[in-house]
């Protein structure tokens, strides 16, 4: 039984508790137990053999037994008794933004409705806008919904969404009537992926603010217009919400939007245990506001400190503030180098000057110019001959370059039976190895696995590039037992990199905080093929920050000088 097949279970068992209207903690905790699942690099089963199921995040003694459960028997009790008592059908109703679990029920009920073309063909007949609570804008909306999720729009990369957000802020961030302005909700706690946008607005003049949303050139279609909430969907597809929110409720309002439902469902908890009561609003004693202009308010009203957006999942942070034993996550401020960059000597847009120039610019010391070895020949490997070539260009720039330096760096593959690509002779002369898996995906577990450790095992190797080879919404992690590669990289101290691109992200941030847990080093690389892409280095501080690591986790915080001396101690062991 596959992760995924597992985590789909789970995310079935949820919806279907949704339609029925069960526990929201119930339905909250399968969720949470299949985004950890579907992350995972893992073999379940191996992890259930070892009895390690209870240390996967979000999953407990009950979620462990039914992991068991489906790994024996290939379902869920609970999963057949509630396919019985609804039809699974109704599960892609909820992908429709128009439609809740409410409404969905009442479809159900009311018009035996059970498929998107029996839906669909109830709208066009005009049988949805009879129903109580529905109308004819529901209706359209539903077709709408219909018509999108057979697009597939549903989750974007964050690298996708970001920016679109960014860009947004700062044009409203311009007008005199709007006082404060952030984006909240997965975007601020820089989840992979993201569904849509969150705004939070104060204003004195809420209906100007939501006029200017309108008016947006990126504004295709505005789904619903109020005062305090406003609701558009972008050209690009995806939907976003904005509210105008009172000042002296910004803080509330900003942690109660950013979520995660998880987190915010703990901090409510600890809350009554103090006889308050907190919501967007703020924080309440009986019918006194006592807190809620900003987020650190909130958070000292019930005994903790302010608590990072990126950490906010409920994965044990609150527990850590209550002890007193929260990170201090890296910051970007305190990343001087880029760990993987690709240059016109193989299939990289910019040259080495162009590169260094890019650097100065983003305010790093150091870049490492990784280009494909040899064998790659689809990404345009470099020849031993070129490679050295390389070298002396990168030793002359140096010279000339007082405040950057480019670090002679090969990302060389490894072939199938594990060795690398570049002879040793060639390879003791590269500043920093990193082995990467380019070819070869479909082998078995044991075969990807065994190629990653030999390649860590090498002496003259520093690191491994993109350890599970997934591509976000394109390519499936390979299968590789990352247990194995943990041990490994962690014995004989060699790097594991966070590659920032948008679409890869990899390690994601769970397989990155097993690793820092480890005692693994990390390094952020863009693997930056256009000269722009270098400035995703902020996702993969994103990560790690995700991951809880600290600055002491990430080499990317070492000076030029301080790297180089870690490079030439791996070489030493």
């Amino acid at each position: 039984m596959k992760n995924k097949e597992v985590a789909e279970v789970f995310y079935k068992v949820a919806s279907l508790l949704e339609i029925k209207g069960e526990n929201p903690y119930r339905i909250r905790a399968y969720q949470k137990a299949a985004q950890t699942i579907e992350a995972l690099t893992k073999d379940l089963e191996e992890l259930a053999k070892r009895g390690e199921l209870e240390k996967l995040p979000g999953i407990g003694k009950d979620l462990a037994g039914k992991i068991q459960e489906i790994l024996k028997t290939g379902t869920l009790s609970i999963y057949e008794q509630l396919k019985k008592e609804i039809p699974s059908g109704l599960l892609n109703f909820l992908e429709i933004p128009s439609l809740g679990p409410k409404k969905v029920k009442v479809l159900y009920e009311k018009l035996g409705i059970t498929t998107l073309e029996e839906l669909e063909k109830a709208c066009l007949e005009h049988k949805i806008s009879r129903l109580p609570g529905f109308g004819w804008k529901t209706e359209e909306n539903i077709l709408k919904g219909i018509k999108l999720f057979k697009e597939k729009l549903g989750r974007r990369p964050l690298g996708e969404v970001l920016p679109v957000a960014e860009e947004i802020v700062k044009i409203l961030g311009q007008e005199e009537v709007i006082e404060k302005i952030a984006v909240a909700g997965s975007i601020r706690r820089k989840k992979e992926t993201v569904k849509d946008i969150d705004l939070l607005i104060t204003s004195s003049a809420p209906e100007k603010v939501m006029k200017k949303v309108t008016e947006l050139p990126l504004v295709e279609e505005v789904i619903v217009f109020g005062e305090t909430k406003t609701s558009v969907r972008l050209r690009m597809g995806i939907q976003m919400d904005i509210r105008v929110v009172d000042s002296d409720s910004w803080g509330a309002a900003l942690a109660y939007f950013t979520g995660s439902k998880a987190h915010n469902i703990r901090v409510r908890e600890l809350a009554l245990e103090k006889g308050l009561k907190i919501n967007e609003y703020g924080v309440f004693k009986g019918e006194v506001k006592i807190a809620g202009k900003t987020e650190e308010e909130v958070y000292t009203s019930v005994g903790l400190p302010f608590i990072p957006p990126e950490i906010r999942e409920d994965w044990g942070e609150i527990e850590a503030a209550l002890q007193g034993k929260l990170p201090e996550l890296v910051d970007y401020k305190e990343i001087k180098g880029d760990g993987h960059v690709h240059s016109k000597y193989s299939d990289g847009t910019a040259s080495l000057e162009e590169i260094l120039m890019k650097a100065e610019k983003m305010g790093l010391s150091w870049v490492a110019v990784c280009d494909h070895s040899q064998g790659l020949k689809v990404a345009g490997g470099v020849p031993i001959e070129e490679l050295f070539k390389k070298k002396k260009q990168i030793e002359e720039l140096n010279k000339r370059s007082p405040r950057v330096k480019l670090i002679f760096g090969a990302e060389v593959d490894i072939l199938s039976d594990g060795t690398l690509d570049y002879p040793d002779e060639v390879l003791k002369e590269i500043d920093l190895v990193i082995a990467a898996i380019h070819t070869g995906f479909q082998q078995d577990e044991k075969q990807i696995t065994h190629r990653i450790v030999s390649a860590l095992k090498h002496p003259l190797v520093h690191a491994l590039s993109h350890p599970t080879g997934r591509v976000i919404g394109e390519r499936e992690p390979y299968a590789v037992n990352l247990q194995e590669v943990f041990e490994v990289a962690s014995r004989y101290g060699k790097a594991l990199e966070i590659n920032a691109y948008y679409k890869r992200l990899d390690l994601n941030d769970i397989n990155t905080r097993a690793a820092k847990e480890r005692g693994i080093p990390l390094l952020i690389g863009t693997d930056a093929h256009f000269i722009d892409q270098m400035e995703y280095l902020h996702l993969g501080v994103s990560v790690a920050r995700r991951a809880w690591c600290e600055k002491k986790d990430i080499l990317n915080t070492l000076s030029y000088e301080e790297f180089l001396s870690w490079l030439k101690k791996v070489r030493n062991k």
